[in-house]
């Protein structure tokens, strides 16, 4: 626990280096800390335990999505969660085979995983966002849907909602030429508060 002298109201808690930091105003009480640093340790595990599925399932699940949607011509090398990630949801190098998930996706829809996913794996067949990119992603039904919420995250973030960072992208009819294909995004804080 940490208590603050510039905190008036507010109580917040994070894991750092495999403990708990639970952040009080200096004047709580005892019993008003107990009570909060309680409700912050059942906070915390209720996250936690929505989200993260790990590397290990995101991997799998791309090769199921893969099968399901792309007639399992889709291989990555490599499938993972990052944390460094804060201008796109998802990112691909087809060189590498390696595909990128920001953890921000991390408790949003699996539907909306499941097309960000879909769009980073289309990449490693076509690259950049032209017809046959977009013809790749039509068979995946929740594609229009996905896309929706996802700009409304980024709207309401008051961000860019672009795709791959493309200011037009009525305009990359041609397919472009990233070549580290992925799908733009932002959003906020990752500690927990009250």
């Amino acid at each position: 626990m940490r208590r603050s002298a510039r905190r008036r109201r507010t109580v917040s808690a994070y894991r750092e280096d495999g403990r708990t930091v639970v952040l009080l105003p200096a004047r709580m009480s005892e019993a008003e800390e107990r009570r909060w640093v309680g409700l912050m340790l059942e906070k915390l595990a209720r996250q936690e335990k929505r989200r993260r599925p790990t590397d290990e399932v995101l991997a799998e699940r791309a090769g199921r999505l893969s099968a399901q949607f792309l007639g399992g011509r889709a291989r990555p090398d490599s499938v993972r969660w990052v944390t460094n990630q804060n201008t796109r949801w998802g990112s691909c190098t087809p060189a590498e085979g390696s595909i990128r998930l920001s953890h921000r996706l991390q408790g949003m829809p699996e539907y909306v995983v499941d097309y960000v996913l879909l769009h980073e794996l289309a990449h490693l067949l076509v690259p950049g966002h032209g017809p046959r990119f977009w013809a790749l992603l039509e068979a995946y039904p929740r594609t229009e849907r996905a896309r929706g919420y996802l700009e409304g995250v980024a709207a309401t973030a008051r961000l860019p909602h672009t795709v791959d960072g493309d200011e037009d992208e009525a305009n990359d009819a041609d397919g472009g030429s990233d070549e580290n294909g992925g799908t733009g995004q932002d959003g906020s804080g990752a500690k927990a508060g009250m």
